[in-house]
């Protein structure tokens, strides 16, 4: 009955519907292969061969990738009156790094279970060149220019990650009424705003970025990065190339680095966010200001102390980064200081045994007043 749907036509002649026709075949498909035969119905009413596009199927998991992944198998000897000529499967991650668990816990790859992949591109970030003739087409189409320094302090924050460019020029350029004049010059601040803006509103990217930390292959590259000692040399080559492929990382330079500034601080704020939420009253902002506005770095240095002492063991257990846990309580409590009112830089250093910690206070609607606040080093 289902296969023949894909003949089935209007008494007037002419092809029925293909959306409806893929909603009744899906019905009537249930648990078989709905998937190849929406497909194959589409290629055998089509006049030219198909080309698809599936974007984010590695989001699928378990059974539901297995059938999708062996329903394109199962049609590929049909192309292309039967089945599209060519199939793309858009994702973060190359078909081979496909996990799919069975029962028993044995990890099927997608290599072993779709053996007829052609070619995998990844899509390459924008070199600095990219982003200043992005940025410049806005300046084109509006008239609005770009102070000195922004273009420079975009590429810091992105280094070229596609998304991240196109979100922070948005935000910065767009998001508030009067960033919408074009007469006035997009400033270094602006983007420093935007930043934060898109950190603390976590956007599906940063948020997706956010899940991939909870991944055992993830964690043990990560987790020595943040550390700021060198990979494990039991850290698999596949587990680094991973983590390169999902954008995290990358290779300057010849050494690992976090990929982009931004980045360097979705990842410690997003570890430690429940542990900034418990700390209303441990981290209140009167406690650590003097008369002249600055912050009182002994006293700072001094709570925290006695915080770690109070409650470092407990939090620690919690943390599935344990290894990197002091660091990562110690940024905690100074994020909480100085949301609203500050900023923190952040610089790890594979290899060198520390976090540099660049603590920026106090902060206006023009950015940077204060006089800075020291360059720690957590070793």
């Amino acid at each position: 009955m289902v296969q023949a749907l894909g003949e089935r036509r209007l008494s007037t002649g002419k092809t029925q519907s293909l959306k409806k026709l893929a909603i009744e075949i899906m019905r009537q498909a249930g648990t078989g292969e709905p998937v190849r035969l929406v497909l194959q119905t589409w290629s055998e009413h089509s006049d030219k061969p198909l080309i698809i596009f599936l974007d984010e199927v590695d989001a699928l998991v378990g059974d539901t990738l297995i059938s999708l992944l062996r329903q394109i198998r199962a049609g590929y000897a049909q192309r292309p009156e039967a089945f599209p000529q060519s199939m793309v499967l858009c994702g973060v991650r190359d078909v081979r790094d496909y996990r799919i668990h069975r029962s028993d816990g044995e990890i099927i790859t997608g290599g072993s279970a779709f053996n007829i992949k052609s070619e995998s591109i990844r899509l390459a970030d924008f070199s600095q060149a990219d982003v200043k003739a992005l940025l410049m087409q806005h300046t084109d189409a509006t008239g609005q220019i770009f102070e000195p320094g922004a273009l420079e302090e975009i590429w810091q924050d992105t280094q070229g990650q596609p998304w991240l460019v196109n979100a922070l020029a948005y935000e910065a350029c767009f998001r508030k009424p009067e960033q919408r004049d074009r007469k006035v010059p997009v400033t270094v601040e602006q983007m420093r705003q935007a930043r934060e803006s898109l950190i603390l509103r976590r956007d599906t990217h940063l948020d997706q970025l956010a899940d991939k930390l909870r991944e055992p292959r993830v964690q043990r590259v990560i987790e020595p990065m943040l550390q700021g000692v060198d990979l494990p040399p039991d850290v698999p080559d596949d587990d680094r190339q991973y983590c390169i492929d999902l954008g995290l990382i990358a290779r300057r330079d010849g050494k690992l680095q976090i990929a982009n500034r931004i980045y360097r601080e979705v990842l410690p704020r997003e570890l430690t966010s429940i542990l900034q939420d418990s700390m209303q009253g441990k981290a209140e902002l009167p406690w650590f200001v003097l008369p002249d506005g600055s912050l009182d770095m002994d006293k700072l240095l001094d709570a925290f102390q006695q915080f770690f002492r109070e409650h470092a063991e407990s939090w620690l257990q919690r943390y599935a980064y344990h290894e990197a846990g002091p660091q990562l309580l110690l940024q905690a409590f100074l994020q909480r200081v100085v949301n609203g009112g500050g900023r923190i830089a952040r610089e790890y250093g594979l290899g060198r045994g520390r976090t540099d910690l660049f603590l920026q206070w106090p902060l206006s609607r023009q950015g940077f007043l204060g006089p800075m606040h020291g360059r720690w080093c957590w070793s």
